[in-house]
């Protein structure tokens, strides 16, 4: 199963849509890499990216440090990111230090986060984790207050564990598989090929915290501003997919789609990931919406968690709905 999503992450990188028009020069988007993309590679697949007139160039990333900091600095457009990691740059509370002042902003939803908590084998309960090492992405972003916040509910005490950086939900999906730490956060379906090798799956995030906003689309406000008509195409082509998925008469093709960009999937194992990904109460999240609500949940995550400390409390601070309402309009 490692070589499944690594053949992936090598795969993805090489993965592009063909121009709308030749003298179009593509989206530059960055990604995690994992079965979360569905909705980009079927906007690929079906030619919704094209039928909207906009090209886009995938690049996936190692970790979210890569992805902000890269993102800021204008190296890329747009970012299939935590909704966490744009408030936490902008709030500069970022893991890592950046050269200009940041104008993030999320311009659509995605997910509820899709956080599961897998630990390895040996591990059975909650309390098997004390003294033990849990990996994150990063210390102050992503999804590592999600994670303390879980422990936290489950009676754990910050001194009954320790966290560890790993990088991005696919190195720390290969660092659990190798038994280098208890347990990490993996983003679905990562947490499917992690059970059928036995490794134990604690619990959902959503079941500890109810609403939470996870994965958004986000840019920076001036790239947006100055290309809405481009932006506005990759929300509509988007939604698309995501429709196109919902649609029962397409589970067939969707999960080929699936299989396509992840090889080594087997049926069985795809047809979990679409029971999971297309949840009616928890899968991706219907016409991209943002949940307003999930997104006050990350904030207070971040509120409790985040330095320096600051009382975060304005979804509208960090979400634009301008170019979604154009787009679906």
């Amino acid at each position: 199963m490692i070589r499944t999503v690594a053949a992936f992450a090598m795969a993805l990188a090489a993965l592009a849509v063909a121009p709308a028009r030749a003298q179009d020069k593509p989206i530059e988007l960055i990604v995690f890499p994992g079965g979360f993309n569905w909705p980009i590679w079927v906007a690929q697949d079906k030619g919704l990216f094209a039928a909207n007139k906009v090209a886009v160039k995938i690049t996936p990333t190692p970790n979210s440090v890569f992805q902000l900091t890269n993102l800021i600095d204008g190296k890329f457009d747009i970012a299939m990111t935590a909704i966490d990691n744009l408030i936490a740059y902008d709030e500069g509370q970022g893991e890592a230090p950046v050269s200009i002042q940041p104008d993030l902003i999320a311009f659509m939803g995605g997910d509820s986060g899709f956080l599961s908590l897998v630990t390895v084998p040996e591990v059975k309960t909650y309390a098997d984790l004390k003294g033990k090492e849990l990996s994150v992405d990063a210390r102050t972003t992503g999804y590592a207050f999600v994670l303390e916040k879980m422990l936290q509910k489950s009676g754990l005490k910050d001194s009954d564990y320790s966290l560890v950086k790993a990088g991005g939900v696919l190195q720390r999906f290969e660092a659990l598989m190798a038994k280098k730490h208890a347990g990490t956060l993996l983003l679905s379906p990562f947490e499917v090929p992690a059970q059928a090798k036995g490794f134990t799956l604690l619990g959902y995030a959503l079941d500890v915290l109810g609403r939470y906003q996870g994965l958004v689309g986000g840019t920076r406000r001036g790239w947006a501003k100055d290309h809405e008509a481009e932006l506005v195409g990759y929300i509509r082509a988007y939604v698309a997919a995501v429709d196109w998925l919902y649609g029962e008469a397409n589970k067939v093709e969707a999960v080929a789609i699936l299989r396509k960009n992840l090889p080594n999937m087997s049926p069985e194992l795809a047809d979990k990931a679409h029971a999971i990904l297309l949840d009616p109460k928890s899968g991706f999240q219907r016409k991209a919406r943002i949940d307003v609500e999930g997104v006050r949940t990350a904030l207070a995550l971040r509120s409790e968690y985040g330095e320096p400390k600051k009382a975060l409390t304005d979804p509208a601070k960090y979400y634009d709905p301008t170019w979604y309402d154009k787009a679906t309009r």
